[in-house]
C-alpha cells in the first residue's frame, strides 16, 4: 500500500500501563496510576447524572455544532460561541491545525521537551519542524521567534508545558506576541490552566481582539476529568474559527461528552477543591525531594518532573513493582528523571514511600 511515506517507520502515541494490565502481568491487588496527569479525583458528582441523561438516546447522531456546550463555554470564558472550535480532545483540534495549515512547503515551531502530538501532526503533514530546546525548564520564546521566517505557520506555545510543569509568564507571553506575524499562527495550550496558581500567568483569552494570529486550546480531560469523554476545544478569532471548522469531522464529539462537560463546568466549586488538593500534593513532593536532595521542576499542573539520576526506564520498573505507574523520562526527553501525577493524599503518601525505597535499591545497584 502506498501510504504517506513519513508514516513508514512511525511510533503510535504510547499511553501509560492499564492497571488492570499491571495487576494481572505482576500479580498485584493494588495499583496506583500517575502516569497520565489524570484526576484523581474523577469528574464532579454532577457529571454522573447528565451522562445518565445524556446517553438516553444512543440512535441520534450527537450535534455536530455543539450549540449547548458551544453556549455554555461561550459564556464560562466571556467570548462569541463563534469563536470556539471543538474536537474529541485538545489533541483532535491539534490534529485539525495541522491539517488546514501544514504541507512539505511550509514549517512550524516548537519547545522541546513539550507536548509530542505537535511534532507528530506536523511530522504527518510532511511540514519542517524546528524545535527550540527549553532553557532552565521553560520555553525560550526568544530563540523560538528567531526560527520563524515566511514559510512558518504555526508556532506551539505549551503553557504550562507538558512534562517539564513549567510555564511562561504574562510579561514574557505579550513580549512574544508582538514579535510574531500577522500571519503565524502562535497557539497557546492551556491543558493545565485550572491547576495554574501563579499570578503572573497569562490572561490570554483577553489577548483574542488584539491578536487575530492567537489560538487557545482548552480541555475537559484534566481537571475536569472527563478524559474518557474526549471532548476539548481552541478559542480563536470568528475569522479564524470559520476558516478551520470545515476542517472538522462531523459528529466529532459525542452526546454524552456534551452532557457531561457541561454539568463539570457548572460546578467551579469542584474545581476549586481539586485546584486546592494538588497544590497540597505538590508541596508533599517538593518537600521529599528536598529532603532527599532531588532536583525537580517547580510545576503549575498536576504533575512534576522529578529528577532522580537514575535512568528513567530503571526508575519506571522498579515503581511498577511496588504498584506504581510513573512515566520514564526517557521517553519525555529527561532521561534521568520520572514524571508523575499528583493522586490522592493517601496515593501520595504510599507514592513517597516507594520512590524512597526505589531509590535506595538503585543507587545501592549502581554503586551510588
Amino acid at each position: 500500500m502506498k501510504v504517506k511515506k513519513q508514516l513508514l517507520g512511525m511510533e503510535p502515541y504510547q499511553p501509560g500501563k492499564p492497571i488492570e494490565e499491571v495487576k494481572k502481568e505482576l500479580g498485584l491487588s493494588e495499583v496506583h496510576k500517575l502516569a497520565s496527569n489524570e484526576n484523581p479525583f474523577g469528574a464532579s458528582p454532577k457529571v454522573f447524572e447528565a451522562v445518565k441523561q445524556g446517553a438516553s438516546q444512543p440512535q441520534i447522531y450527537p450535534d455536530g455544532y455543539a450549540a449547548e456546550v458551544r453556549d455554555a463555554v461561550a459564556d464560562h470564558l466571556g467570548v462569541k460561541g463563534s469563536q470556539l472550535l471543538f474536537g474529541a480532545g485538545s489533541d483532535e483540534v491539534i490534529l485539525m491545525l495541522c491539517r488546514a495549515m501544514l504541507s512539505p512547503e511550509t514549517n512550524t515551531v516548537m519547545a522541546t521537551p513539550s507536548f509530542s502530538q505537535y511534532k507528530h501532526n506536523a511530522f504527518i503533514e510532511g511540514a519542517e519542524i524546528r524545535e527550540v530546546p527549553l532553557k532552565n525548564g521553560v520555553h525560550d520564546l526568544d530563540s523560538m521567534a528567531e526560527q520563524i521566517d515566511d514559510n512558518t505557520r504555526i508556532v506551539w506555545v505549551c503553557n504550562p508545558n507538558n512534562p517539564s510543569g513549567t510555564y511562561t509568564t504574562k510579561a514574557d507571553f505579550e513580549t512574544f506576541l508582538k514579535k510574531i506575524p500577522d500571519d503565524v499562527l502562535v497557539v497557546s495550550d492551556e491543558a493545565y490552566v485550572e491547576y495554574v496558581t501563579a499570578e503572573d500567568y497569562p490572561d490570554t483569552i483577553s489577548y483574542l481582539d488584539e491578536y487575530p494570529n492567537l489560538l487557545v486550546l482548552r480541555t475537559f480531560s484534566k481537571a475536569y476529568g472527563l478524559a474518557a469523554f474526549r471532548i476539548g476545544y481552541g478559542v480563536g478569532s470568528e475569522e479564524l474559527i470559520s476558516i478551520l471548522d470545515p476542517v472538522r469531522p462531523p459528529f466529532n464529539t459525542s452526546t454524552i461528552a456534551h452532557s457531561a462537560a457541561m454539568a463539570a463546568l457548572e460546578d467551579q466549586e469542584y474545581i476549586e477543591r481539586c485546584r486546592r488538593e494538588n497544590k497540597k500534593g505538590l508541596s508533599k513532593f517538593a518537600a521529599f525531594c528536598e529532603e532527599q536532595g532531588l532536583s525537580y521542576l517547580p510545576s503549575q499542573t498536576n504533575f512534576m518532573l522529578i529528577e532522580t539520576g537514575i535512568p528513567g526506564n530503571a526508575m519506571f520498573q522498579s515503581l511498577l513493582k511496588k504498584g506504581f505507574i510513573v512515566r520514564s523520562g526517557e521517553a519525555l526527553g529527561f532521561p534521568q528523571a520520572i514524571r508523575v501525577t499528583v493522586g490522592t493524599e493517601r496515593q501520595n503518601e504510599l507514592f513517597l514511600e516507594a520512590l524512597k525505597e526505589s531509590l535506595q535499591e538503585q543507587r545501592q545497584s549502581i554503586g551510588k
